[in-house]
């Protein structure tokens, strides 16, 4: 009797665990392509791929474009886009750049802080405020997102070429600095990890607890525990690598915390669900009492927003505003996106998925980089991870 019931135990268990990995083969299928990624190019580069110092970098380089991904996710759930959001932080790094050599300067002498504080919050503002008039005339003006943000795309081309008038503006105080290119020391890493990996699992509880409440489908507590678990690994993993380097990047930092946020509100509130309804059914989440303008404007200040935060980053990190601030970085953040599961179709996606297309981007243009592959083919090579992405996002739902 007992024997029986290990059996059919160990089978339920089995049975679950074969649904749960066809339910999301594809974000399996990235996780294992990106494993597949660093293991080649460590072998190809006798192992400098996968060093500390590397690996630092790598994660470094993702930052950018990958906050414009984090808010990329829920623009592309909805069933718009947002062409533009590489030159609004291009914009923003400029305009960050001429307020600290220009501005700043003058009226604050000698007030490096007080510099960096303001060109933070000058920044968040230009995004925030360029997102909310997108918003508006996409959402309350009906006008395809597709044409407002290619206009829009342009538009800051040009109000990035006015403000540089062709030079190059420095922004390199040393508080401004910090945010793109300092470190957590070591034990600041192992707090910021302890924090987070705290935070993983009272978010997992939390959602379980929220579930149960509302009576939705629980799915076991082991496979939820398992993917914190292996979250909570992952972490680890990162804070000792960087660490025996010079520790965690401050930019990381900020990404993991933006991320956090992001994935919350997507998969715990009212708002996210919304945004999911809106892209999988547009006319049903209409009957249903959705306030469709509202969510959508709303979603595009949160990406105005993300912009000023990749623009404050991007100015930060490079130490200057440049002619070609953020340029082709909306199609990075578009593809990550895609890469990690979101679907071009709407009503898909998750942040963690973004992240790790992101990080897929990052690993195959620095590994070609690493190997001196010349920029025309990495350019040839991201061509065809996209198109490859989007085939594997309909070739998954059709077999569904």
């Amino acid at each position: 009797m007992n024997t029986n019931s290990k059996n059919g135990s160990a089978q339920d268990v089995a049975a679950t665990l074969v649904k749960q990995f066809r339910t999301n083969i594809q974000t399996y299928a990235i996780i294992v392509a990106m494993i597949f990624i660093w293991i080649l190019f460590s072998l190809v580069t006798n192992g400098l791929y996968l060093s500390p110092q590397n690996i630092s970098n790598l994660i470094r380089q993702i930052t950018v474009t990958a906050f414009l991904s984090v808010g990329m996710v829920l623009i592309i759930v909805t069933g718009n886009i947002d062409l533009s959001v590489g030159k609004v932080a291009g914009f923003v790094s400029v305009i960050v750049a001429q307020l600290q050599a220009n501005i700043w300067y003058r009226l604050f002498p000698e007030q490096d802080l007080l510099a960096a504080i303001l060109s933070v919050i000058a920044g968040l503002a230009a995004g925030t405020l360029i997102g909310a008039f997108q918003g508006y005339i996409v959402s309350y003006l009906a006008v395809p997102s597709f044409i407002v943000t290619l206009g829009a795309q342009w538009a800051f081309n040009g109000g990035i070429l006015l403000v540089t008038q062709g030079k190059t503006i420095p922004a390199n105080q040393p508080y401004f600095s910090w945010i793109g290119q300092g470190y957590l020391n070591p034990t600041g890493g192992w707090i910021a990890a302890a924090v987070v990996i705290a935070l993983l699992f009272y978010a997992m509880f939390n959602s379980r607890q929220k579930k149960l409440r509302y009576g939705f489908e629980l799915g076991p507590l082991y496979l939820d525990v398992l993917k914190t678990v292996m979250y909570s690994v992952m972490i680890v993993i990162y804070v000792a690598v960087v660490n025996s380097f010079n520790g965690v990047q401050i930019p990381v930092l900020l990404l993991a915390i933006s991320a956090a946020v992001m994935a919350y509100v997507s998969n715990n509130t009212r708002f996210g669900r919304y945004a999911y309804a809106i892209g999988g059914n547009r006319e049903a989440a209409r009957l249903s009492g959705v306030n469709i303008k509202k969510n959508v404007f709303t979603i595009f200040v949160v990406m105005g927003l993300l912009c000023g935060v990749s623009g404050v980053v991007l100015a930060s990190y490079i130490g200057y505003g440049t002619v070609a601030a953020g340029g082709g970085y909306e199609l990075d953040a578009i593809a990550s996106c895609i890469l990690g599961g979101t679907s071009t179709l709407g009503g898909e996606g998750t942040v963690f998925g973004a992240m790790i297309g992101s990080l897929i981007m990052a690993s195959i243009t620095n590994g070609l980089q690493i190997l001196n592959v010349p920029a025309s083919w990495q350019y040839v090579v991201k061509g065809a991870v996209l198109v490859l992405a989007v085939y594997m996002d309909v070739y998954f739902k059709k077999n569904r």
